[in-house]
């Protein structure tokens, strides 16, 4: 950047003095809010069991997308298992433990679980810390649990080749952030008069502005969104995940940012983007919803047939939406047992009653269940 030269929002002379046309947002604002209440009414007529099931589906996708959005590629079966171990849900055998996902989990659960208490450097330093264990992302060395101190340069956002790099954003310099974030959190911790969604929107704006760490800073900046989230449900259990839904619409979401973040204060064009994917999101509860309690019928119809551990994890593999076809060495892999050990599991199924086989054929057959008893939306 020249020197003068202003290309981004941190550099406007008053900075941060967010601007937002609330008339404008008022039709979003109140389709949320009603969609919100809609879904945790439906929750409140289920019992404490199926609650727990489906924020553990909301927190696992919450995990697993705001990673993708970033390029990791976290387990699955890691991620859930990490989520049911301190939600206290019985999902079956667990997988060992994963250091990375770990570090993840416990930064979502504290933003969610415990949204009242106070946004401090402490905290977020803890989170940063846990996100990045070992003190390295990939091969690089980070400076972690601490601010950045752009020790090789700007803090930018690129794109494209080596020798073809296109920036599409540059963060303040490190040494402003100590100030930049102290007036951040101070905010955060305030009572300053917005909607809180629209302040979710805000502190999420913010902080992906500041870029205050060497790596994480997009995760760290969705889990302060969802802790404003979770402050505006008003509980400490998360039903839906808006970064699933921004993984969704993850190339929006960069082109919204960045004509945001070169534009002026005015976050009026963000701020509607975040309550339409907010939106969507709830929307997208209310199918996790329904899968369930599609689940919960399955399992009371079929109680007292006696199956073996891999047959309930492979049912519950096929109920929770399983991608492709299912064949019999797609079971062996995943239930990490023999193809004939495979091959018996499904012929027991077959005559229970609970599979069948799929219709085309090809190569090899494919499996599905028979029924999964539908839900009803209540929508």
């Amino acid at each position: 950047m020249n020197s003068g030269e202003k290309l981004y929002i941190w550099q406007a002379d008053d900075w941060p003095t967010w601007r937002f046309d609330l008339q404008t947002l008022a039709g979003p604002l109140a389709e949320v809010s009603r969609a919100q209440g809609v879904l945790l009414g439906r929750l409140a007529d289920v019992g404490l069991a199926l609650r727990d099931q489906a924020s553990l589906a909301a927190l696992t996708a919450d995990v697993v997308k705001s990673s993708e959005i970033e390029g990791e590629v976290l387990n699955v079966e890691s991620v859930r298992s990490s989520i049911a171990r301190r939600l206290g849900v019985d999902i079956g055998a667990l997988a060992p433990v994963d250091r990375r996902v770990e570090g993840v989990v416990e930064m979502v659960f504290d933003a969610t679980a415990h949204s009242a208490e106070a946004l401090t450097a402490e905290r977020l330093f803890g989170w940063h810390a846990a996100l990045f264990p070992t003190g390295y992302s990939g091969m690089n060395r980070l400076t972690v649990g601490q601010w950045r101190d752009d020790a090789t340069g700007p803090m930018q956002v690129v794109s494209g080749p080596e020798g073809r790099r296109k920036v599409h954003f540059e963060a303040p310099p490190a040494h402003v952030l100590p100030a930049e974030m102290a007036r951040f959190l101070s905010w955060a911790n305030a009572e300053t008069g917005e909607p809180v969604l629209i302040k979710a929107g805000l502190a999420h704006l913010w902080l992906v502005t500041l870029h205050p760490f060497d790596d994480g800073n997009g995760r760290i900046a969705r889990a302060v969104g969802d802790l404003f989230l979770a402050r505006a449900d008003g509980s400490p259990q998360h039903f839906y995940s808006l970064s699933a839904q921004i993984q969704r619409e993850r190339n929006d979401y960069y082109d919204v940012l960045e004509r945001t973040q070169r534009g002026g204060l005015d976050a009026t064009e963000w701020l509607s983007w975040f309550l339409g994917t907010l939106l969507r999101a709830v929307g997208s509860a209310q199918s996790s919803l329904d899968v369930v309690l599609a689940k919960s019928r399955f399992w009371q119809r079929w109680a007292g047939i006696p199956l073996n551990e891999r047959q309930v994890k492979l049912l519950n593999r096929l109920l929770d939406g399983f991608e492709g076809k299912l064949t019999s060495s797609k079971w062996a892999a995943i239930a990490k047992c023999s193809p004939d050990t495979a091959l018996r599991d499904i012929t027991q199924l077959l005559d229970l009653g609970l599979l069948k086989k799929s219709p085309g054929g090809g190569r090899s057959t494919g499996y599905a269940l028979v029924d999964q008893v539908p839900a009803m939306s209540g929508r």
